[in-house]
C-alpha cells in the first residue's frame, strides 16, 4: 500500500499567509543576525570545500537545436572520437563558467 501523501501547489497562485505566519515572519525578520542558533549546523570552512562533491543528482535540462559551426571545428570534434556533441557543450560550458567569473 502506497502511504505518500502528495501536494501540488501552484506557485502563481500561493495561499495567502495567516496571521500566526504574518506574525512569525515579522518577529525573525527584526531579530539580529547574532540571534541566529547555528549551533546544530557546523561551519564551512575549507575542510568542508576540499570533501565537496557536485550534486551527483544534478542533471542539466538539454535542449535541441542547430548549430552552424565552422567544418574544421566540427572534423576535429569529430576526429576525438564518439561523443563530440558532449565535447562540444563541455567546452562552451568551460567558456560560459569563465564568463561568469569575470562578471562577479
Amino acid at each position: 500500500m502506497n502511504d505518500n501523501v502528495r501536494y501540488e501547489v501552484d506557485l502563481n497562485h500561493l495561499p495567502p499567509l495567516t496571521e500566526e505566519q504574518r506574525a512569525e515572519l515579522k518577529a525573525l525578520s527584526e531579530q539580529p543576525d547574532s540571534a541566529i542558533d547555528y549551533s546544530d549546523s557546523p561551519p564551512l570552512d575549507e575542510a568542508f570545500w576540499k570533501l565537496a562533491v557536485r550534486n551527483p543528482f544534478y542533471k542539466p535540462v538539454k535542449t535541441s537545436t542547430t548549430v552552424r559551426i565552422d567544418a574544421d571545428v566540427l572534423a576535429w570534434l569529430k576526429s576525438q572520437g564518439k561523443g563530440y556533441q558532449t565535447r562540444l557543450n563541455t567546452i562552451l560550458r568551460e567558456a560560459m563558467l569563465r564568463s561568469l567569473q569575470h562578471k562577479s
